[in-house]
């Protein structure tokens, strides 16, 4: 089955199909992200006007809609145009007015003859002391009232389409639906008692009670449940794929790994051995590993990405260490340098910075098998850069690598290991949603001797305290970072605020003590800036959040952040955790502008209370979903028309599990159930998910 299934044609067919959907209406329509039927279907109601019939206005909720029937009583036509036709009516309780504006009294007249019983709906508000319903949406005959729909679905809407257009368009596409199999495991679906997928649509978008659209009745949670297992199977898919790729069997002796162990000042922790040895296991099998390193900054995840390069040099092999930016790969280097000496294995770095005899001596050295483990930036993938054995890939901090520099360095080395590692601690439920095709190891205790960082509010009035004690500080020989505001949407803003407070502060301090980086500075003057700072040349170092990630300046102990509640709590404790990496107490001072917003000011309160950045992480998806904590631009996160990332984290954690549980059973999906699961792929538009199955 390689192509779409003929069933599903009609769910994929033009819009401009459906009844009253023109041209335009179909360019309007994209705008909400819906092309075909098929996604209409799965753009659900988000709300509901209850229009079922009271016995009078007293019942309702006022200002409110409500439908009611009544008596007509008497026709007040207006003196001019310019007014509005009124008529007085009863519900047998209280009279109050029908209010039309331009109207045609003959119209009217026949439609609400004086004495005649009618039903009517529509918003009922007060006006000078009487309740009226302007423009009442339905009037009909007491013998019709069954024409008005009891709970009318309210969609989403965008310029050009309104409610009466996509509800009429969504109840044509529902005359589409197929009768398609059942890819929810049997015994799962009986225990949560869910109807089939084409009963939860149409109940989804034709709702009989004011239950049917809580994100808990039945219907919703079937087929969020269906976008979760829609999007684990593809995880599980891509990842049977990576891992059925041959892989090479590197199983070391242990002898390097000692050596390190045996010269370390401290003993490793009960995480980063676990971690060691799951990553190990991966590493002996035949198959490729793909495998995540997610740990808390200070977490200890270099001696772990160590101890795994080791691992593929004892089995006769290279290894590979590639970091986001030059400065990130020259401390790796400068950090591992000293294991690789108790080792008695050659470490090299290569950046973009190696030129001429240099680069050519490194990469001789590299394809002879002479260097053992390279550290390096994006360089590394160059075509003339080649390995003898290339065995493992240590990829630091995977948002900012793509996949496809993934599958590049894939090709440096055919079949090599591939570990990712990150600093963001990310919660369970998005861990799942963006790393679901790969094994986790998880480092969640800090070494020993780590010391807490103290972590404290103050007001921006109170900016002269904070610089009279950086001078203190500057003068006893330590360093500090100065954070300035993130300025929504605006890198050119971002560098303002930065460079308007590098001047401030140069003018202050001696020459050359306040240094500058910002992401719009050419690499060089960024590398130079950072040097400096590294060295300590420069003691408090001026910066928009290119910090954020892996700097590691032992003597720096303050970390300023300047309107600190403009920040994401996640992003707080990256920055927060480049000081307290050496011997000296460190602090952070958290700078807000009062007044502060409840949740800028919870978000603050969180950081100071915890340093755990796991915990963190939850609060600040609980604040701010999903798209925000990961950044929708680069977050990988898939979009759910209906699934609640953050509310149905159990059913992502079920849903997961399921998916691998039928992809082993029934690897090739040709059951029953599994030709289901890929009706279910086609209609959610997984069709890069289907061709794997019909490569696998």
């Amino acid at each position: 089955m390689s192509g779409r299934p003929e069933a599903l044609f009609p769910l994929f067919s033009d819009l401009g199909n459906l009844p009253g959907v023109g041209p335009k209406s179909v360019t309007n329509f994209a705008r909400l992200g819906v092309e075909n039927p098929v996604d209409l279907l799965l753009t659900l109601p988000h709300s509901v006007i209850d229009r079922r019939i009271r016995d009078g206005l007293r019942d309702g909720p006022l200002p409110g809609v409500i439908t009611v029937q009544v008596t007509v009583e008497e026709h007040h036509a207006p003196s001019s145009r310019a007014r509005p036709y009124r008529v007085t009516v009863t519900d047998g309780h209280e009279s109050f007015q029908l209010v039309f504006f331009h109207a045609r009294g003959d119209y009217i007249r026949k439609v609400l003859p004086e004495g005649s019983i009618r039903v009517v709906s529509g918003k009922a508000e007060f006006f000078d002391a009487m309740i009226q319903i302007v423009h009442p949406d339905f009037i009909v005959a007491a013998e019709d009232a069954s024409d008005i729909t009891r709970f009318e679905p309210l969609y989403p809407l965008t310029d050009g389409i309104n409610q009466k257009l996509i509800s009429k368009a969504a109840q044509a596409s529902l005359a589409l639906l197929p009768d398609v199999g059942e890819w929810i495991d049997p015994l799962y679906l009986k225990q949560e008692a869910w109807p089939s997928w084409k009963t939860a649509v149409t109940k989804a978008h034709a709702p009989e009670t004011a239950e049917d659209f809580s994100p808990s009745s039945p219907e919703r949670l079937r087929l969020a449940y269906d976008e979760l297992f829609a999007h684990q199977l593809t995880l599980a898919l891509a990842r049977e794929n990576s891992r059925g790729k041959k892989g090479i069997v590197n199983r070391g002796d242990g002898v390097l790994q000692t050596r390190v162990r045996n010269q370390l000042p401290y003993t490793p922790t009960n995480a980063q051995l676990r971690a060691i040895a799951e990553i190990s296991a991966d590493m002996e099998r035949p198959e490729r590993m793909n495998r995540l390193l997610q740990g808390d900054v200070g977490a200890g995840k270099t001696l772990v990405a160590f101890m795994a390069l080791l691992v593929a040099v004892e089995a006769g092999g290279q290894g590979v260490l590639m970091a986001p930016t030059g400065i990130l790969a020259q401390q790796h280097y400068e950090g591992l340098r000293g294991f690789a000496e108790f080792a008695g294995i050659r470490l090299e770095i290569l950046t973009g910075r190696d030129k001429g005899v240099t680069r050519r001596e490194k990469l001789a050295a590299l394809a002879a098998g002479e260097i053992h483990i390279l550290t390096g930036t994006h360089a590394v993938f160059q075509k003339d850069v080649v390995f003898s054995g290339l065995r493992l890939a240590v990829v630091d901090e995977q948002h900012r690598f793509g996949v496809r520099q993934r599958l590049e360095l894939g090709k440096k080395g055919v079949g090599a290991d591939v570990l990712v590692m990150t600093a963001t601690p990310i919660p369970r439920s998005l861990s799942l949603a963006q790393y679901g095709d790969m094994d986790v190891s998880i480092l969640d205790e800090k070494p020993p001797g780590r010391k807490p960082i103290k972590t404290v509010l103050v007001s921006q009035g109170r900016i002269d305290e904070v610089v009279d004690h950086l001078k203190k500080a500057v003068a006893e020989g330590r360093q500090a970072y100065w954070v300035c505001p993130l300025v929504e949407e605006s890198e050119s803003l971002d560098l303002t605020a930065a460079e308007e407070r590098f001047k401030a502060l140069r003018a202050i301090f001696d020459d050359g003590v306040v240094g500058l980086v910002h992401g719009q500075m050419p690499s060089d003057d960024k590398d130079t800036a950072m040097a400096n700072f590294i060295a300590g040349r420069s003691r408090i170092l001026v910066a928009t959040t290119v910090i954020e990630v892996g700097v590691d300046v032992p003597n720096a102990s303050i970390m300023v952040i300047e309107r600190a509640e403009s920040f994401g709590l996640a992003q707080l404790h990256q920055l927060r955790g480049r000081v307290g990496r050496g011997e000296a107490e460190s602090t952070c001072l958290l700078m807000f502008q009062p007044p502060m917003s409840a949740t800028g000011e919870k978000r603050l309160k969180a950081l100071r209370e915890s340093n755990d950045g796991f915990y963190l992480s939850e609060i600040d998806l609980e604040m701010r979903g999903a798209g925000d904590v990961l950044g929708t631009a680069q977050s990988g996160l898939p979009r759910f028309r209906v699934a609640d990332l953050e509310g149905q984290a159990g059913l992502m954690k079920i849903a997961q599990s399921d998916a691998r549980k039928l992809l082993s059973d029934d690897p090739r999906l040709v059951s029953e159930r599994g030709i289901a699961a890929r009706m279910l792929l086609w209609l959610l538009r997984r069709d890069q998910a289907v061709r794997l199955i019909s490569v696998g």
